[in-house]
């Protein structure tokens, strides 16, 4: 329970930055405001961010421990030696994202102290520090609700507020809809205020030397903020709830970007690159044993992904994967229909290709990606294509695909490791190929086409939106070994909630309790 509550006496030292805008180091950065006597408005934002790191970078933790053995499976984003309960998550798993989730939400409620606390003029003043944590905040809050559905949020991270009264700190359950209503409120008007403010040469300074996403830059944030808009309703613009906001609130930004600009273009993407692998700085150094650990075969590629590409050229290919050591340059996805023993067998006979490590998991400069331009230009695909003009449907998709393939050239353009030879750029014929292969124009069903992309494009990199998104519209179709023995004989819709819950969180979670089970939609989820 002591998440909900800690400041973050956890693991933070300190976050700093130095000249050229090389975050290498973060002692001046943020100080942990349990240790300090002066809490910052612009160092608690920095803080809530490194906090968050857990959830934005290649982290070990993440990725081993929760997605490899629930997300990658569900979706064949890898391939995995079947087991028994092949489809149960793991309390561990579980456990772990949800106490990353609540460090960087403990974060947010000090940032949110200690903006309150100050004199008019320097909220005045810091208020960008303050919009920008929101924006990232509730990108960080739909991704923990749409795996969870109703959790502690309005009154959770509180023991500050409430005076260290640990009784008063125990967090209610908010409904899912209730925060996704007061997330697309506060964004909206977060992005009015966006297109209005204005800052001092002193607060645009230190706002480039604090932030770590867009490098302080006003124009990014805005459309980050958009973008991050235009994706919960598009998540929501099924549910009888929002519907009616969601049909009104994206026509206003799609045909206003003017007004309200989204990420289009790969050099307008929101995340957090790697500049430094000191101890004290924001690195993916983890993230090898995250895949290469001994006797886990983490990193084997799926039948399905590699099929796929294989079969429709897709660029991408020798990017994201290597063939086997043994297969003759020739890329081959481990089929999930073997018997374990099979699958056993092919896995250490290095048959079946891997994750490529230059380009993954040995790539210590694997930027954090929050939002991309390819996951902008699917979801416009998607709102063209419903909206009846297949034309601007068609160049978004293609767009999307060519900013996909744009960025893993350039993720594995940032790596320290050469472990397998960088492949050539991929040319316009390529591309066009690829497209072609695509058939967008006869395709039958061009939303099974959008979501493809999706799957492949989120793939390790946004992992939860891969996994919401497929939910959401039911693409790609995947199938399962399962055991008579087996718990869960069917993929998860959701998350359950942490065992943790019902244990120091008695009484509130008895609201939820019934709900709380892998086989109940979320309320956007209604294919």
């Amino acid at each position: 329970m002591k998440r909900y509550f800690l400041t973050m006496g956890l693991c933070i030292a300190s976050l700093i930055y130095t000249t050229s805008c090389k975050k290498s180091s973060f002692d001046e950065f943020y100080r942990d405001p349990s240790k300090v006597t002066e809490v910052t408005v612009e160092r608690q934002f920095t803080g809530m961010i490194y906090s968050y790191r857990q959830l934005i970078i290649p982290d070990y933790g993440n990725l081993f421990v929760t997605l490899r053995p629930t997300i990658f499976r569900y979706l064949h984003i890898t391939g995995w030696i079947n087991e028994q309960n092949n489809l149960l998550p793991g309390g561990a798993a579980i456990e772990d994202r949800w106490s990353r989730y609540y460090e960087g939400l403990a974060q947010y409620r000090e940032l949110e102290t200690a903006y309150n606390n100050s004199v008019d003029a320097e909220k005045a003043e810091k208020r960008i520090f303050f919009l920008a944590g929101k924006v990232l905040f509730y990108d960080q809050t739909q991704q923990t609700v749409d795996l969870h559905g109703d959790i502690p949020w309005s009154k959770a991270g509180m023991l500050s507020t409430n005076k260290s009264d640990y009784q008063s700190s125990y967090p209610a359950y908010d409904k899912a809809e209730d925060i996704y209503t007061v997330m697309l409120d506060e964004l909206k008007a977060i992005s009015d205020e966006l297109n209005s403010i204005t800052l001092s040469e002193a607060i645009q300074a230190r706002f480039k030397t604090q932030d770590i996403i867009n490098n302080g830059d006003i124009a990014l944030w805005k459309k980050y903020c958009n973008s991050l808009r235009v994706r919960m309703l598009m998540r929501v613009s099924e549910s009888s709830a929002f519907s009616s906001r969601a049909a009104q609130e994206l026509t206003e930004i799609i045909n206003n970007q003017s007004t309200y600009p989204l990420i289009i273009t790969n050099n307008e993407n929101s995340k957090i690159d790697i500049y430094s692998l000191d101890d004290n700085s924001i690195h993916t150094k983890g993230i090898k044993d995250a895949f290469e650990a001994d006797g886990w075969y983490a990193n084997l590629a799926s039948k399905t992904m590699i099929d796929h590409m294989v079969g429709n050229g897709d660029p991408r290919l020798p990017f994201i994967f290597e063939p086997g050591a043994a297969a003759n340059g020739q890329f081959k996805g481990l089929d999930q229909s073997l018997t374990s023993a099979t699958q056993s067998d092919l896995a250490r006979g290095g048959t079946v290709s891997i994750i490529n490590r230059s380009t993954i998991s040995r790539n210590q400069y694997f930027p954090g990606i929050l939002f991309s331009a390819s996951e902008t230009n699917l979801l416009l695909a998607e709102y063209y294509l419903k909206n009846g003009n297949s034309g601007l449907a068609k160049t978004s998709f293609e767009n999307a695909v060519r900013e996909s393939v744009d960025l893993y050239r350039d993720i594995r353009s940032r790596s320290n490791d050469n472990t397998v030879p960088a492949a050539a750029t991929p040319t316009e014929t390529q591309i066009n190929t690829y497209l072609s292969n695509l058939n967008w124009d006869g395709a039958s069903n061009k939303i099974q086409l959008i979501a493809t992309q999706k799957w492949l494009h989120f793939n390790v990199i946004q992992t939860v939106q891969a996994w919401s998104e497929n939910r959401r519209l039911d693409y790609p179709q995947f199938s399962f070994v399962v055991q008579n023995s087996d718990i869960q004989k069917t993929v998860p819709v959701k998350f359950n909630l942490p065992p943790s819950e019902p244990v120091y969180n008695a009484a509130n979670y008895e609201a939820v309790k019934a709900q709380d089970n892998v086989n109940t939609k979320l309320f956007w989820d209604v294919n």
